[in-house]
């Protein structure tokens, strides 16, 4: 089995398991509102952090373990690639596009959080440096945060596929879990899993169509010969 990302700038690639979505365009005032959001959840991160440490316990520390795990790759790329592999070897082309999907959803969000870390520099709390120390293409690498992005990117994803009001509160639920695991554990700060979850729901809403933004569309799906299946991007000038 070979998933590819092929990434091509004319002509669509169809794929008959995508339903048609209305796209809504980012618009500019729209990023800055949110970037405003996560800066006013800046000025309470300390106090935040101070909170749940205070507060932290056995019972805490094991639920954060139990929730962590939503961001970690043996439980996303076990979801995205198994339902890939199933619906290969079942010949269900719909269960391959959404594991697709979802591989290019998880791919995009985890780019995106590599390239901010790096970009950001900003330190974990744990560091003792408090929450504006911020020193960019280092180690500092709090903000945003990983696990987060690929929890709510996996939940975002699955709400995507699955249309159910109970399963999207299941998905959503236990990606906030996995959200507040991180700054129970002191690795982050509120205002990382906060950009975490906008990249993960964001990744998500691109790659379904449902938000578009420079042009960039959804990607199509394709299975190729010997079970090959083939994730293309197009832009549109």
């Amino acid at each position: 089995m070979l998933v590819g990302l092929v990434v091509g700038w004319q002509a669509p690639v169809n794929d008959s398991a995508v339903h048609a979505v209305t796209a809504h365009s980012i618009r500019w005032y729209q990023a800055t509102a949110v970037a405003a959001g996560v800066g006013a959840l800046m000025l309470i991160d300390e106090p935040v952090q101070r909170l749940m440490q205070r507060n932290r316990s056995p019972t805490t520390n094991d639920a954060a373990a139990v929730f962590r795990r939503a961001g970690q790759p043996e439980v996303f790329g076990t979801v995205s690639l198994g339902l890939v592999a199933v619906g290969l070897v079942s010949h269900r082309p719909a269960i391959t596009a959404t594991g697709a999907r979802l591989v290019a959803t998880l791919g995009l969000a985890g780019a995106a959080t590599v390239t901010l870390k790096a970009l950001i520099g900003r330190a974990r709390p744990d560091a003792g440096v408090g929450a504006f120390d911020f020193d960019p293409f280092t180690h500092s690498d709090a903000m945003p945060s990983g696990h987060t992005s690929m929890a709510f990117a996996l939940a975002a994803g699955l709400s995507e596929a699955v249309h159910s009001r109970w399963a999207h509160v299941g998905f959503y639920g236990f990606a906030t879990g996995t959200a507040l695991s991180r700054i129970n554990d002191n690795r982050h700060w509120l205002s990382d899993v906060g950009m975490g979850a906008l990249i993960g729901i964001t990744s998500a809403r691109l790659v379904s169509g449902r938000w578009r933004v420079f042009g960039l569309t959804p990607p199509g799906v394709a299975v190729g010969p010997r079970r090959t299946v083939i994730v293309a991007w197009h832009h549109s000038f």
